[in-house]
């Protein structure tokens, strides 16, 4: 009896076999390439940054949907026994139908981003068909390939495995010390799996082309005196010379530095080309920072300091400035906390120099900024400099916009009209402020200007005594026709970005180098005449992080560590406070698509700061006389969860050394936040959160 049930079962299994060998293969190709076309199509769906955000996991599973059916169109074209006619029938359907998906949309934004899929779809799709490729002409060559296919699985799984965990603790290293799992304290949410660590470097993006910048040539040697002289010495000496004079933006306002749609088009209608002649003095306006110095077929930036330092005046703030609405004289002395009247601290106020780093995770720093890993680890200074490194640094947004406003205004939701940017409350209170900009915008313009009254505004002439833009606005770099953020051109490209010969950032760290340089030199010659002098606060924002493969950043490595190793040889770390950090994780490309690692990254982003000896010290002493707990308040924060916002109070806090608002110093890194903290209290929203809280 159970003989029959089972002859039944066999031929019922078998009869669905040959059921399905009847049914003719345009069919099946047919209901693949149906399944393809609508599954691409669904992955199409667009939206602002939140929809994307809320909306990555379907929009991933549909792509993978797709390449998995396109995957068994290609396999029976090479396997299916399929007539020539049918083979060429379906290789131009295929064809067809990928050429108008591509018209349809290969957009490089968020509302249109089909240009991304492209890319994922094929860094999947190119290098599962050659495996199985592979696998298929060893199967037809190999006897037992089968088995040997197992046991190298087996055994790729092996490795892959220990792989992992070793990579699994190296994510939790830093720089001095390790991620801590503390009973209470915030640990990140779902399974940690850094696959991305097993690719090489250079992997997901070696057919993008060279990660260097070729030089350019005629060698030009140019620089600008003291005086205002320009001089020029060309390599070809019969070619004719120019000089673009870059205008300065500092002053413009608002409306003219919208970086969708005329910041950089003004940049180029305003530059004055003239010729240069070495017979006559070719000299600058005092406004101009930057030239632009054309020879042959080679060009070079100049840049300098100008107004010099010894002619800048004080700046004065308007007395309704928001920035001047912290009145000490009105603050109940509880309130309030003058730091010279405790302690012998430094007679002069810290310096602040603040490197952005977009879109970069802790673990990614250290994954493709190893030279800078380790001159960050000789920045820990005892009894000169303290460097610290937050481990449980979490995002408060998705994106730049709510992490930068949570640093430099200090709300994701400005509560006042026409807000200043931090670097305003520095300039206000006597600071030289200076800031880099190298993606062609403004920050203030880009996050700010729907809470200004008038676009007529300038803030940077309001916040800034020196600016550096209107370099990066070049169409070598920055293209002035099409989309300037796409995959191969522009700011957020998976290419090295290159200008005139030189990486992108270069360029800037060189300008900060000398601005820097000044300043300290300046700074010595106020201390020869026994004059007090003025501090500085410098921003520079780059974005080589910014990209969806992750690999562009490792350009940034050797400029990185030399100008970390000059401010550490220099002495400056004395007496300034230097912060390097990002505003969120990579929110892009595949780790992030597909896998919780990259999620965990995306909301843990690095960040470190240098602090002075003196004023680390300030900070534990007022820790254990007035903080709620006797700890030092930087080893405890190192393991506690922070964000942006405590950021934001650090900066105010340096503003308005050393007579501070008790609470603001409260709510800073220099003092412990709370044990066991959750997302609710640091201003996390729930959705947003990637903690879960160890017992």
């Amino acid at each position: 009896m159970s003989s029959g049930k089972g002859q039944r079962y066999h031929h019922g299994r078998f009869q669905w076999v040959n059921l399905l060998a009847r049914v003719p293969k345009p069919f099946f190709i047919f209901l693949l390439l149906a399944i393809f076309v609508v599954s691409y199509m669904l992955s199409l769906q667009a939206g602002d940054v939140l929809y994307i955000n809320e909306h990555l996991g379907v929009i991933g599973a549909e792509l993978l949907v797709s390449i998995a059916s396109m995957t068994a169109v290609t396999v029976m074209l090479y396997v299916g026994g399929m007539r020539s006619y049918m083979r060429r029938g379906t290789l131009l359907a295929v064809l067809g139908i990928s050429a108008l998906l591509y018209w349809y949309d290969h957009g490089e934004r968020f509302e249109r981003h089909g240009f991304y899929n492209i890319l994922v779809f094929l860094l999947i799709f190119v290098p599962l068909n050659l495996a199985i490729a592979v696998c298929y002409v060893l199967w037809c060559k190999v006897d037992n390939f089968i088995t040997y296919l197992i046991a190298t699985f087996a055994a790729s799984v092996v490795v892959v495995g220990i792989a992992l965990l070793h990579y699994r603790r190296v994510f939790d290293e830093g720089t001095l010390g390790t991620f801590q799992y503390i009973p209470g304290e915030c640990e990140w949410v779902g399974p940690n799996l850094p696959f991305v660590d097993l690719f090489p470097a250079g992997t997901q993006n070696f057919w993008a082309g060279s990660m260097y910048c070729k030089p350019e040539f005629p060698g030009i040697d140019a620089h600008i005196d003291s005086n205002g002289v320009l001089h020029v010495k060309c390599g070809e000496s019969n070619s004719k010379v120019y000089v673009d004079v870059l205008p300065e933006t500092r002053q413009w306002p608002l409306q003219d530095k919208d970086m969708w749609n005329n910041y950089n088009h003004l940049i180029l209608a305003r530059i004055n080309r003239l010729p240069f002649d070495s017979g006559r003095p070719f000299v600058l306006n005092e406004t101009t920072q930057a030239v632009v110095v054309r020879c042959g077929s080679g060009s070079t930036i100049v840049t300098r300091i100008s107004p010099p330092l010894s002619q800048l005046p004080i700046y004065v703030p308007p007395i309704d400035s928001d920035t001047t609405a912290l009145n000490f004289s009105s603050i109940a002395p509880a309130e309030r906390f003058d730091a010279y009247s405790s302690v012998q601290t430094a007679a002069e106020r810290p310096n602040v120099v603040f490197l952005m780093l977009d879109a970069v995770s802790r673990r990614q720093f250290y994954r493709r900024l190893k030279k800078t890993a380790a001159v960050l680890k000789t920045l820990h200074n005892p009894g000169s400099s303290r460097l610290v490194e937050l481990y449980r640094y979490h995002s408060v947004g998705f994106s730049t916009e709510n992490n930068t406003k949570a640093m430099f205004v200090g709300e994701i939701f400005p509560s006042q009209r026409n807000p200043l940017p931090i670097w305003a409350y520095y300039r206000d209170r006597g600071y030289v402020t200076a800031r880099v900009e190298t993606c062609c915008d403004d920050w203030a313009q880009q996050f700010l200007r729907h809470n200004y009254d008038s676009l007529e505004y300038s803030v940077g002439n309001r916040s800034l005594d020196y600016e550096l833009a209107s370099p990066f606005c070049m169409p070598e770099y920055y293209p002035n026709v099409g989309n300037a953020f796409g995959n191969f051109k522009g700011p957020y490209s998976i290419t090295a970005r290159c200008l005139y010969g030189r990486y992108v950032h270069d360029w800037a760290l060189g300008y900060v180098a000398q601005l820097r340089a000044e300043l300290r030199e300046h700074r010595a010659k106020q201390h020869a005449q026994q004059k007090d002098a003025r501090p500085y606060m410098i921003t520079a924002t780059f974005l080589e992080g910014h990209e969806g493969t992750g690999e562009v950043l490792s350009t940034l490595d050797d400029a990185l560590a030399a100008f970390l190793e000059s401010m550490r040889d220099s002495g400056e770390l004395d007496d300034t406070v230097l912060i390097l950090g990002s505003d969120h994780g990579l929110h892009m490309g595949l780790n992030f698509a597909f896998l919780q690692n990259g999620r965990i990254e995306h909301k843990n982003p690095f960040f470190t700061m240098s602090v002075p000896e003196w004023l680390h010290s300030f900070a534990e002493m007022h820790q254990k006389e007035h903080g709620s707990e006797a700890i030092s308040p930087f080893a405890a924060n190192e393991q506690r969860l922070t964000t942006p916002f405590e950021t934001h109070h650090t900066l105010r806090v340096l503003a308005d050394w050393p007579d501070f608002e008790t609470n603001g110093w409260k709510r800073s890194l220099f003092a412990a936040q709370r044990p066991g903290r959750t997302c609710e209290e640091a201003g996390i929203s729930a959705k947003f959160c990637m903690c879960k809280h160890g017992m």
